[in-house]
């Protein structure tokens, strides 16, 4: 099989560096260029390091119209800033990893149009899509824990907690991300008005129409690096069989969204591009736990999870990654 023809931008922070990561070791990708205008000319390895060995790569800071796929790492209002100063030909097809293209009213860039790429909501779409609005981690982590209840019209208030790793924040540093804040601590942010909120809540319409559901959310930093832990309180009046049920039967098909029946913990998932999912019962109330991993299944992963589909590969190629209980 001929290999699909990689470019990547913004290539020198974590998101970069994880796609990186995943790409050099999958079979049927050529990666031709990693763009970064503050390491052009740098060896790939020498800001990745744990990439010694893996590949001789060197970071540019031009464009190559040889490609099949252009993956935008770039920050949140970035991406729609290098679309309109770049000239990207139109077969080139893009999976945008920034927030830019996510909701529907900002989904079009010129002749552009983005699809929301989470697999478990969207594949059909995705497969046929040109451009792929990937989605946030916190949003990702969040919908995976709803989606069954939501296809069957049975969300209405849910309350969400998470708390997320370091990595979630990006490589540069500010207060609240260097080790010696995080360490030993955890603090809320942006309560109840997360960004991603908005794109879950446009899922959900997706799903019930105007059965309106209302997400309340409250994020927390952890002290850890990487990972997403997620814990959702609802109603219901369903027993834990049947819910079970729901579940998996939703999950049929989806092969990196697994149901467990026992309690599930961070480490299950780091380092793969799994989501985990767990229901506990107390009368009519469910907490619907999620883990998944921040930059992978959050991220990257999932990023390279919607480019095999893109391009008629199976969903798994090159992402079957293996966490640690250590």
């Amino acid at each position: 099989m001929q290999k699909i023809n990689i470019g990547i931008v913004g290539g020198a922070g974590y998101t970069g560096g994880e796609l990186l990561r995943v790409l050099v070791r999958h079979a049927q990708v050529q990666i031709n260029f990693v763009h970064s205008t503050s390491s052009a000319g740098q060896l790939v390895s020498s800001v990745h390091t744990d990439l010694l060995g893996d590949t001789d790569l060197v970071f540019t800071n031009t464009l190559q119209d040889n490609i099949d796929i252009l993956f935008l790492c770039l920050g949140h209002g970035e991406a729609m800033k290098f679309l309109a100063s770049n000239t990207i030909s139109p077969k080139v097809k893009i999976i945008d990893l920034s927030q830019d293209f996510r909701l529907a009213a900002s989904s079009k860039q010129g002749e552009r149009n983005f699809v929301y790429g989470l697999p478990e909501l969207n594949k059909a779409a995705i497969q046929k899509a040109q451009n792929i609005a990937n989605p946030g981690c916190f949003a990702t982590a969040i919908q995976l824990g709803l989606l069954p209840l939501g296809a069957k019209g049975l969300l209405k208030d849910v309350y969400t907690t998470g708390i997320t790793g370091s990595t979630g924040a990006g490589q540069g540093l500010s207060n609240t991300s260097h080790f010696s804040w995080r360490a030993n601590n955890i603090q809320p942010y942006k309560t109840l008005e997360h960004q991603h909120l908005y794109e879950i809540k446009q899922s959900l319409h997706q799903l019930q129409g105007n059965q309106n559901a209302s997400v309340h959310f409250v994020p927390w930093r952890g002290d850890f690096t990487r990972g997403i832990f997620v814990s959702s309180i609802l109603e219901t009046t369903l027993g834990l069989a049947e819910l079970h049920k729901i579940y998996t039967d939703y999950y049929t098909g989806h092969p990196f969204t697994h149901v467990s029946l026992s309690p599930i913990d961070l480490k299950q998932v780091v380092n793969t591009n799994k989501c985990l999912i767990h229901i506990e019962q107390k009368e009519n109330k469910i907490v619907v736990h999620s883990a998944i991993d921040n930059l992978l299944k959050g991220a990257v992963g999932q990023a390279v999870q919607n480019m095999n589909l893109m391009m008629g590969l199976d969903e798994t190629a090159g992402i079957q990654l293996k966490a640690s209980n250590f």
